[in-house]
């Protein structure tokens, strides 16, 4: 951080506690740019971030607000910077909902009180989806304001560029084109004013005194309430058993009902090409953290995000037959080689 960007920070905490904090401490990254720093003094301990891009860090503050309005836990803001890149908010505490479920991740053998984390969590989601997108100003949002045809092309081109042609797997590139065209349009399907948290999984929530909080939701924006089901569910990080997957689904379902009427059979078939498109972006974020940054805890997860793809394509999907094939191809066939130098994943 520079010497400009630690001062902005140093202020912010001034202006809040009335003097210097005692200690500065860069908390562990991931696979953003962004810098969080706890800062603790007599005042107690708040999180100071650093933003890249200020347009994600207006998204961030404007979200936040709307989380805060509706009685949502998200970090309360403090203080920001005048030039919007550096923010003071609420520490919400060590408790990240992943690192909670870790021992247990395994073998799936959660204590009731994990379970009862994951119940409320999921049950929170509809309030998260509808409330914050009631009345929200979508042209906040950041890179856009809804999940749109350009959002999904990124996706699915993320995967291909970023994945599947690094693993030297051969493939028929305008049958798999044809396959995401009809994908991208079926995906768009949805209609309503909902928000889409877009990254909603276990190391996006926070458990403070056995409530959810929630954090990282600045890449949200409009969109189809399946997405972030299907991404807390096959995140291939906590990797749920089929059995948890379909307790919680009956969970979410249950909440959902309060918001709009349910039709089980429509919902679950916008929820399984979700679940796709999901999947494919997930699997593109692995090979670029993973393949091309070298990062060991994204390549520790391409192992479970294959088993995910194989899971879900056991049945095929009628409207994507090669798309289909080419995942249960790298799914079953691939022996971890790349094309990258020196770069081979332990499947």
């Amino acid at each position: 951080m520079s010497t400009y960007t630690m001062h902005r920070l140093l202020q912010l905490y001034r202006d809040w506690s009335g003097a210097e904090p005692d200690t500065t401490e860069l908390l562990p990254l991931s696979g953003s740019a962004r810098k969080y720093y706890r800062m603790a003094g007599a005042e107690g301990t708040v999180i100071g971030c650093i933003g890249t891009n200020p347009a994600e860090n207006r998204a961030f503050l404007a979200l936040d607000a709307q989380f805060c309005a509706h009685g949502l836990h998200a970090p309360a803001v403090y203080g920001v910077s005048p030039d919007g890149m550096a923010y003071l908010m609420e520490d919400l505490g060590d408790g990240q909902l992943f690192e909670l479920l870790r021992p247990a991740l395994a073998d799936g053998s959660f204590t009731q009180e994990q379970l009862d984390w994951l119940h409320d969590t999921v049950a929170l989601l509809p309030a998260v989806q509808f409330k914050v997108g009631a009345g929200m100003d979508w042209s906040v949002c950041f890179p856009d304001r809804e999940f749109n045809a350009r959002m999904v092309d990124f996706d699915l081109n993320y995967f291909k560029y970023d994945f599947l042609k690094l693993t030297g797997l051969e493939f028929n590139e305008i049958r798999l084109q044809d396959d995401f065209d009809r994908l991208r349009a079926d995906a768009l399907d949805f209609e309503g004013e909902t928000f889409m948290y877009r990254d909603f999984q276990a190391r996006n929530v926070m458990i403070r005194d056995g409530e959810p909080c929630f954090i990282d939701f600045q890449g949200g924006r409009r969109g189809p309430v399946q997405y972030d089901l299907a991404s807390f569910l096959w995140n291939a990080g906590t990797h749920f058993s089929p059995a948890l997957r379909r307790e919680l689904e009956g969970v979410y379902l249950r909440a959902l009902d309060a918001f709009r009427p349910v039709d089980e059979q429509d919902f679950y078939r916008r929820y399984r090409l979700l679940t796709l498109v999901r999947l494919l972006q997930e699997t593109g974020a692995y090979g670029f953290r993973g393949l091309i940054e070298r990062k060991q805890l994204f390549l520790d997860c391409i192992p479970t995000a294959l088993g995910c793809l194989r899971e879900l394509t056991a049945e095929p999907f009628a409207r994507y037959p090669y798309l289909t094939e080419t995942l249960q191809r790298l799914a079953n066939d691939w022996d971890g080689r790349t094309i990258l130098p020196g770069m081979e994943v332990a499947l």
